[in-house]
């Protein structure tokens, strides 16, 4: 008999910057007494509602239940960039570029499959088509070492015979209103989502479905039985026959593997909406979303109206923390160095009010490898996103219902065959190197 009890529940700084914007949403009823049902989803992120759904389209008859930590749209989903991107992203690589055509052509066409069934859940709740956009993003350039990473880019991408289109300084002033940018990559395939607005509406339509979800009720253990799997919150329990572990790199407070997982903390900004002076001050296009052209660089987001207001989002500056936990002075460290990031690429808008900060947890492998499998029998992971939470949380929840009830596809052969992630060295020499990486690199790539 398995039993795991959770050694910490998820802790994050900063409201959730994506959800605040958008009107107030009824809280759901957290799990309280004795409950049963077919199967249990810890997590209600992009891999557990995917998840979820994916159940329920194989077996309508199932009753499942997702237990969230917070709120829905309140973790991790709501605190990333909303890039969900169908070509290789590989995050410890200085272009992006994956392990090889073979591998990255079929990680591509995966990645492809999880944004159509996005798509579909959109189509299929009614989500706002503002909060999902077929937009493309841009690898956007600010130096000589950015341009050589991006035509570094550009030959893999020709070599998987892939549509791009390289942009020069003029046409990245006209896409983003700055002439910080010498020149860009842009890329037709990502989907460019609202991504509180996005599983907000997921998560309103599995409802309608028949999917149960109490929030605010964090599962502090989980213990295999005779009929499955119990697992406790604060204030009740659910019984059930299986369990999807959809809770990212927080499978590893549940005993799984342990020194294997990297944890990685970001920290976000979002604007004050712009006025009508500070939107003719920019000019640019009204949406668009730009990576850095080295992976250590700073992200840029420009939003509109359909999204929750004309806005800008920065994200830059991370740090290794293996307790997955961040504090106020770490966010406060990382607000200031964002603002002068801000402040350099947008000199028309400098000190425009950042109105919401926040930080986020991205969790990563060495290898670059996610944990979708079965670890015992009947409970399943769908977890290690790799920095890629949209899209490979997609692909691992949907591989985790495929592999539960007992279907084969190109996705569970996909992560099945992966290996285990790769151990981590030593505590405190894991975090003293990952910190000191980091550092080095974000130097390297500075003005990126």
């Amino acid at each position: 008999m398995g039993s795991h009890r959770a050694i910490r529940t998820p802790v994050l700084n900063g409201p959730a910057g994506w959800n605040a914007i958008l009107p107030p949403a009824a809280p759901r009823a957290r799990l309280e007494g004795q409950a049963g049902c077919d199967v249990a989803i810890v997590g209600g992120g992009f891999a557990g509602l995917s998840a979820a759904r994916r159940l329920h389209q194989i077996d309508p008859s199932l009753d499942v239940v997702i237990l969230e930590a917070s709120r829905i749209a309140e973790g991790g989903t709501g605190r990333n960039s909303g890039f969900m991107i169908d070509l290789p992203h590989e995050l410890t690589s200085s272009d992006y570029a994956g392990s090889g055509d073979s591998h990255d052509r079929q990680l591509t066409a995966l990645n492809r499959h999880a944004i159509d069934f996005a798509a579909q859940a959109v189509a299929e709740y009614a989500i706002p088509e503002g909060w999902f956009q077929r937009a493309g993003k841009i690898n956007a350039a600010a130096s000589a070492p950015g341009l050589a990473a991006n035509e570094s880019y550009a030959r893999h991408l020709r070599d998987l015979g892939e549509a791009h289109e390289m942009l020069d300084a003029q046409a990245m002033r006209e896409i983003t209103g700055t002439g910080y940018y010498q020149g860009g990559l842009y890329t037709p395939g990502t989907a460019m989502i609202q991504p509180a607005g996005y599983v907000r509406g997921f998560a309103a339509g599995l409802e309608r479905a028949g999917v149960r979800i109490h929030e605010d009720s964090p599962v502090t253990r989980i213990e295999s039985n005779a009929q499955g799997w119990r697992l406790e919150t604060a204030q009740g329990s659910v019984q059930a026959q299986r369990v999807v572990m959809a809770n990212n790199g927080h499978l590893e407070s549940f005993g799984f593997k342990r020194g294997r997982l990297m944890h990685i903390m970001l920290n976000a900004c979002m604007t004050e909406e712009l006025s009508p002076e500070a939107l003719r001050a920019l000019g640019g296009h009204e949406c668009w979303g730009a990576t850095p052209a080295d992976p250590m660089g700073t992200t840029v987001r420009r939003i509109g109206p359909a999204q929750g207001g004309n806005r800008i989002v920065i994200r830059q500056g991370g740090y290794y923390r293996p307790n997955m936990q961040t504090s106020a002075g770490d966010l406060s460290r990382l607000v200031e160095h964002m603002r002068r990031k801000f402040d350099a690429r947008f000199p028309m808008l400098k000190g425009l009010r950042f109105e919401y900060c926040w930080s986020g947890h991205l969790c990563l492998s060495r290898n670059g490898v996610s944990v979708m499998r079965e670890l015992e029998p009947g409970l399943f992971a769908a977890c290690v996103d790799n920095g890629l939470g949209t899209t490979r949380s997609t692909l691992t929840g949907i591989g985790a219902a495929e592999m539960l009830c007992g279907r084969s596809s190109t996705i569970t052969a996909f992560f099945t065959a992966e290996a285990e992630p790769s151990r981590l060295p030593p505590h405190p020499f894991d975090t003293i190197g990952a910190n000191a990486y980091m550092r080095w690199k974000e130097w390297q790539s500075r003005l990126e």
